[in-house]
């Protein structure tokens, strides 16, 4: 060290032949410089795409989380999209790793990726290489969310799959659909809401609407039914007798007549109503008042009847003379209701400027309350129990009234609809366990009644608008679930009453199902409009245009399993949510 200084010394007073050597120093001092400067931007670079590789890594590993936890199938998701994204040879590394992991059962999933890096100049200085370690997670967090199921819960729904059944297949679903969203909000004060309206021939919205205004419903209805009444095609009557001695003209005869009377005798089958009918009849030159006695046997008679409503729609237990033999038959109203007046049109269309048309489908119209004076714009309690087909001598339904027989239309009503609300897991499971199949398919209803619920302009809109606590946009989603196309029934009593005989829906029962397919979509468009995003899950059928049509972009699913539906309902979640970069 000593000589070392000494040589320095000697260097710093000679000032001949110093040339050399510091060129020299400086040449070292320059390649350290530019070594350096390659080799740190290669490494910067290095890393730069290992964590993005990372993140991407870990966002896949965490979209592929199902109920099963962070499993297997995620950890390889998870490293395959790592791998497409991070290329050793493209990025002169080696030793890379990967190792994705979940401290919470796949809410959150983590990662550390790690490398190694040769030098290519800075070597020379002893470098050889550099260590380069990222770490990255991924969770998905929800805000605030409005969803609106809409269910599918027909006769179908109750058809084997797979060991089990479909309904059970959804419920199954929709419970995990319920875990996914309420693991993401775990630890935020994000509102979820959830409303329901499962649907079949008809939906269950009577309380809804009582709860609203109880004048929304009728207080009478002409239901197609029957009625045990005297039969006056089978009138046996008596020859006419003189009723009274006086005489009068032709002009003054027929103020002296009576009016008719009436009584009933005898019970059940061997009911009876007594007439005493009254006739002015010429004898000789003069005329006089003869009567003469009628007998009409009562029959059960299959016809329309205006029947009160007033007590059935306040859930009250009520009698009607509908059973046999004109038996008085008590019945409580369940909640399913036949829809407002409309149009039998085979076109209905939306306009974003216009709306739905026609105007004058009033069962189409997703936010017009009803006007108490008019009872064309209220609904009406569906009153299976007084309900009834009829058909003729021939055994052919018919829509000629009276006849004389008939049978009861069938009892399809799903379960009550709920309002949006934040609901326990609980509360949610048993509403989910309380499904029950039955009915069939009329896709409209279930739709129109959807968007009438989560309609921010419409009849709850106090409700669907109420802003959450935490001061939060929401989002609006509407997922609906069907196990079939539109098949609707003419034969049974629906929300367009009993369709073959009241042809509210049609005229002359041709292309039925389109004219409700019609409505259908346009309603689609109508809530799509609304800033609702529509998802359509087709269960074990096709997933049709009409479906796709109905749905919004990016948003209809095909589940031919109970595995597929609740993929399906998962990635439903994972949109109504929001997958992130946390770290």
């Amino acid at each position: 060290m000593r000589q070392a200084s000494q040589f320095a010394a000697r260097l710093s007073r000679d000032a001949g032949g110093n040339i050399l050597p510091i060129a020299a120093i400086g040449l070292l001092v320059g390649a350290l410089i530019i070594g350096s400067a390659v080799d740190m931007g290669r490494s910067y670079l290095a890393k730069e795409q290992l964590q993005s590789a990372c993140d991407a890594g870990v966002l896949a590993g965490r979209r592929a989380v199902t109920n099963n936890g962070f499993d297997a199938a995620s950890v390889t998701a998870a490293k395959a999209f790592f791998n497409t994204n991070y290329n050793d040879n493209a990025q002169t590394t080696r030793l890379t790793k990967f190792e994705p992991v979940s401290p919470d059962d796949g809410n959150t999933v983590t990662a550390t990726a790690s490398t190694v890096l040769d030098t290519l100049l800075m070597r020379v200085f002893l470098r050889d290489s550099f260590n380069i370690t990222v770490s990255c997670a991924s969770s998905m967090g929800v805000g605030n969310a409005d969803v609106m199921m809409v269910l599918d819960t027909t006769g179908s729904m109750a058809n084997a799959l797979s060991g089990s059944t479909r309904i059970a297949a959804l419920r199954t679903a929709m419970k995990n659909f319920y875990t996914t969203m309420s693991n993401a909000t775990a630890s935020s004060n994000a509102r979820i809401r959830y409303g329901f309206v499962p649907f079949s021939s008809t939906v269950n919205v009577g309380r809804l609407l009582m709860d609203v205004d109880t004048r929304y419903i009728v207080d009478t209805r002409a239901y197609q039914s029957r009625i045990f009444e005297p039969d006056e095609a089978s009138d046996d009557a008596g020859s006419w007798n003189l009723f009274s001695s006086t005489s009068y003209s032709s002009d003054t005869c027929g103020g002296n007549v009576p009016a008719t009377t009436t009584s009933d005798s005898g019970s059940g089958s061997s009911k009876r109503q007594n007439r005493v009918e009254y006739s002015c009849r010429k004898y000789g030159t003069k005329y006089y008042v003869y009567s003469r006695d009628v007998v009409r046997p009562y029959k059960m008679r299959y016809r329309q009847v205006t029947w009160p409503t007033s007590v059935f729609k306040t859930f009250a237990s009520t009698g009607t003379p509908t059973g046999t033999n004109g038996a008085n038959q008590n019945s409580t109203w369940a909640g399913c209701i036949e829809e407002r007046t409309t149009v039998a049109d085979s076109n209905f269309s939306y306009s974003s400027t216009t709306g739905i048309t026609p105007k004058a489908a009033l069962d189409v119209n997703l936010d017009a309350a009803p006007d108490v004076a008019n009872d064309d714009t209220k609904w009406a309690p569906m009153w299976p129990q007084l309900t009834y087909r009829r058909w003729n001598s021939r055994g052919s339904y018919t829509t000629s009234e009276p006849m004389y027989d008939g049978e009861l239309g069938g009892t399809y009503c799903p379960v009550a609809a709920r309002l949006l609300g934040e609901m326990t897991k609980t509360k949610y499971d048993e509403y989910v366990d309380s499904l029950n199949p039955s009915g069939g398919t009329y896709l409209d209803v279930g739709m129109i009644w959807g968007g009438r619920l989560a309609s921010p302009q419409g009849m709850w809109r106090g409700l669907v608008t109420d802003d959450p606590s935490n001061g939060g946009e929401v989002a609006r989603h509407l997922i609906f679930m069907t196990d079939g196309e539109m098949e609707p029934n003419a034969y049974i009593p629906q929300a367009w009453g009993m369709e073959y005989w009241d042809r509210r829906v049609t005229t002359d029962m041709s292309k039925d199902a389109a004219r409700h397919t019609s409505r259908f979509l346009a309603t689609c468009e109508a809530i799509k409009d609304k800033g609702i995003r529509v998802w359509v899950v087709a269960f074990t059928s096709d997933l049709s245009d009409d479906l796709k049509s109905c749905a919004s972009d990016n948003s209809s699913y095909l589940a031919t399993s109970a595995t597929d539906l609740n993929t399906a309902f998962q990635e439903i979640a994972k949109q109504v949510g929001e997958l992130r970069v946390v770290q």
